[in-house]
């Protein structure tokens, strides 16, 4: 079964999508070429009426406000609308038709791009029935985990398992976030790369306001330290999302590099740690260098919603995308 998602004219947000929540009868989706997020609501058979709203109304983007935050994840929580970019280097292309010098130019050069590095927690407002994002909401405010020593990555700086990633990018089996799913106080971030041994890498966070600023989020304590990792056998894939059930997480499981597939959904139950084998819920068919699954999302009647980045011919619409929606 395939739901259409429409956008705006002119907006190109639909060839990019990584990440989708359910919220009501809305949905938020994003694209990892800009920083924003967007929210469709369901009407006459599809989800449309695309409204924008820019990260930068709400939070100081390191980067200032026009620069990607390739956003990578997003949940819905309590209230809050969560986003988190890829906290990933990035290894410039080479683009078709390029050789010799100009090429290898291209690939060595590596990119550090700050508004990557962010976390943003925005408060919705109910108006007029649909979900809408505000810098503030009486006793709450919209915040950000960004800056040198306060983002994820350098969160990572001396850990034992994720420390030598930092310095590679992410298609690069690079340190690399693709997914966030929020439980109560308890914070999952997946990543798609590094994989290690076969085993991909989820962080265990717990935000919160910092006491000194309040347009700001700091780590609080997760037992006695900053996170935890908990490590999940996924047959050498990375988490390309994840994304709630209950008290336990879905994870869209799919390969690090750019390639085609394997791509499935696995149920997954938090632990401390290592944590028995996840349950296999659904493989999911991929393109040939397209319509590759980037972000999921569990709907209101318990069925799955699939989006893609790279979408093929086929899946376009005169008005924006088709997503996939399976039953399970």
């Amino acid at each position: 079964m395939q739901v259409e998602l429409r956008f705006a004219p002119g907006s190109a947000i639909h060839h990019d999508l990584s990440a989708v929540r359910q919220d009501g009868r809305c949905l938020w989706v994003a694209g990892d070429e800009w920083a924003g997020v967007e929210r469709l609501t369901w009407r006459d058979g599809a989800f449309q009426d695309h409204q924008t709203f820019r990260l930068a109304d709400f939070v100081d983007l390191p980067a200032g406000p026009d620069d990607e935050a390739d956003i990578e994840g997003l949940a819905r929580a309590d209230g809050w609308l969560w986003a988190v970019g890829s906290h990933s280097l990035k290894r410039k292309r080479v683009k078709p038709g390029q050789n010799g010098d100009k090429a290898r130019k291209r690939l060595a050069t590596v990119l550090r791009e700050e508004n990557r590095f962010v976390l943003v927690r925005l408060p919705l407002v109910d108006r007029d029935g649909l979900p809408v994002p505000v810098r503030r909401d009486g006793a709450r405010r919209a915040a950000i985990l960004c800056g040198p020593g306060r983002n994820l990555a350098d969160m990572l700086e001396h850990d034992p398992h994720l420390a030598p990633f930092l310095r590679l990018p992410g298609k690069d089996n690079g340190v690399d976030i693709e997914g966030i799913a929020v439980i109560g106080e308890r914070v999952f971030v997946g990543l798609r790369g590094p994989v290690l041994r076969g085993w991909a890498v989820i962080l265990e966070i717990r935000p919160e306001p910092d006491p000194h600023d309040e347009s700001r989020l700091r780590f609080a304590p997760v037992g006695d330290a900053r996170y935890r990792t908990h490590f999940v056998d996924l047959d050498g894939l990375g988490i390309r999302d994840l994304c709630p059930l209950g008290a336990e997480i879905l994870i869209l499981a799919g390969p690090t590099m750019t390639h085609d597939g394997p791509v499935k959904i696995v149920r997954w139950t938090p632990g401390n740690g290592f944590a028995d084998p996840p349950i296999h819920v659904a493989d999911l068919a991929t393109g040939v260098r397209d319509d590759r699954p980037e972000g999921l999302a569990v709907l209101g009647d318990g069925q799955l919603m699939i989006v893609h980045d790279s979408p093929s011919p086929s899946r376009l619409t005169p008005e924006g995308v088709w997503a996939d929606v399976l039953t399970v």
